[in-house]
């Protein structure tokens, strides 16, 4: 049981680290705009290229931490993602950025699935529900980046200053913490086949991950720049939207596996679904920076168990190792969530941001219109 305590607190920190390379890029979105002078669809492009990076990994994703091991996979898989995010101003050509953005998107996959699959064992052999406070800290980590992010003005540090700072500092915590984590055995049998798509249980919890994912990774990569450029705040201040929605997000997915262990997974998606549409209503409608960062937490609060319960509920599918179902999973959810930024930047190009964003209040409407169908069972 020691092993398992340990394994738990290293796992935390990796979820952790996660959540601030993810937070860095965030907070970094309007800075990357301007050194690389991008229009909204070309910076959506760059998005699209870590969304590809994504699936291609998670194509091979079960493969992978099936042969290696979330343990293995996550030590070198994580130190590299803190390496492209520490690139990501290095260069000043585009295709640097859509390079940098592909690692980004294959190793920041690859070290999901992992960490997930870690979690669910973990889960299994505590038998009671841990997997939202695992969520938790990366949204803890989440928060914690936006902040430094916008103390780093403050504090003297340049923007590559920054990047450094944050990722060196999590590259170390990947490869401590993954001394501790425990190896995870998969059915050799399961490990021939990369990812293929989807079909029955698994399309339709994909699905869900989709909608879910796209509301989450527009306020990744959109609320900094949308606090910005369409509240005309100031840089510390627009980078309060990604800390005030993974504060919230923190806070919800702590809370979560209480809720988890009262409420049925269709109800708490349908809950989850209409609080994050209602939150990005909110902002999106009242013009005031401060009524942007209330909206942006009910999002937050709203999207906090979404991906908890369905990685949870993939991980249990019969005739299914845990690694394949989270990475068939997100593979479905990545696909959508690739579509969302091009769509979100092409709106924002011809309309506004702000219009472009009503999209991430039609996706969490519909989350919370298929839940039912999608977990009845």
């Amino acid at each position: 049981m020691s092993s398992v305590v340990g394994a738990s607190r290293a796992l935390r920190a990796q979820f952790f680290v996660l959540g601030v390379m993810f937070a860095t890029w965030g907070v970094h979105v309007p800075t990357v705009k301007g050194h690389y002078g991008l229009g909204e669809q070309a910076l959506a492009i760059a998005m699209l290229a870590g969304g590809v990076g994504a699936l291609m990994a998670l194509a091979q994703a079960g493969r992978v931490v099936g042969r290696w091991g979330p343990r293995a996979v996550s030590a070198v898989m994580g130190v590299a993602c803190c390496a492209s995010i520490a690139c990501l101003l290095a260069g000043s050509a585009y295709t640097a950025l859509l390079a940098v953005m592909l690692l980004f998107g294959i190793t920041g996959s690859l070290v999901d699935v992992a960490i997930n699959t870690e979690a669910t064992e973990i889960e299994r052999l505590a038998a009671r529900p841990l997997m939202s406070g695992f969520h938790g800290m990366f949204s803890l980590g989440g928060m914690a980046g936006a902040s430094l992010g916008s103390a780093a003005p403050a504090l003297g540090l340049s923007p590559q200053a920054h990047l450094l700072v944050a990722t060196g500092i999590g590259a170390v915590v990947v490869l401590v913490g993954s001394r501790a984590m425990l190896p995870v055995p998969e059915k050799a049998a399961e490990e021939k086949h990369p990812l293929s798509l989807p079909r029955g249980p698994l399309l339709l919890l994909g699905v869900l991950a989709s909608m879910g994912l796209i509301a989450e990774g527009a306020m990744y990569d959109w609320s900094v720049l949308f606090m910005k450029q369409e509240r005309a705040s100031e840089a510390s201040t627009a980078a309060l939207a990604y800390a005030s929605f993974s504060g919230a997000m923190a806070v919800g997915r702590f809370a979560g596996d209480w809720v988890r262990a009262r409420l049925t997974p269709p109800r708490l998606m349908r809950a989850s679904g209409v609080l994050g549409a209602a939150g990005m209503a909110l902002a999106l409608a009242v013009p005031s920076p401060a009524v942007a960062l209330i909206g942006f937490a009910l999002v937050g609060l709203g999207l906090s168990n979404v991906v908890p319960v369905l990685f949870s509920a993939a991980s249990q599918v019969p005739g299914v190792s845990s690694a394949h179902g989270i990475a068939a999973v997100s593979g479905v959810g990545y696909l959508g969530m690739m579509a969302g930024p091009p769509l979100i930047g092409l709106i924002a190009e011809h309309a506004s941001l702000s219009a472009g964003l009503w999209v991430v209040v039609v996706f969490a409407a519909f989350m919370a219109m298929t839940a039912k169908r999608a977990l009845r069972n």
